[in-house]
């Protein structure tokens, strides 16, 4: 299995506007597997929404946490 590269900051500001749980492990340095259980117990460091039968990541939020930015009270 060949590992993917760490995208950059600047890289993930260009992404569309929710992303898969994949994806952001990708960016976040985690397993997918990893992210996909903190999403389970809600503990999950950046924003999901359902999608279909999915739930999908909301970008800015990552982008957010991956800044060091505030996260916004919603």
């Amino acid at each position: 299995m060949t590992k993917l590269s760490q995208p950059s900051l600047a890289d993930i500001r260009k992404w569309p506007a929710t992303i898969s749980i994949p994806q952001a492990a990708q960016a976040l340095g985690c397993s997918k597997s990893y992210l996909h259980e903190a999403i389970k117990r809600g503990e999950s460091p950046v924003k999901t929404i359902p999608f279909g039968s999915r739930r999908v990541v909301i970008t800015a939020d990552l982008v957010r946490l991956l800044s060091g930015e505030d996260r916004e009270a919603s």
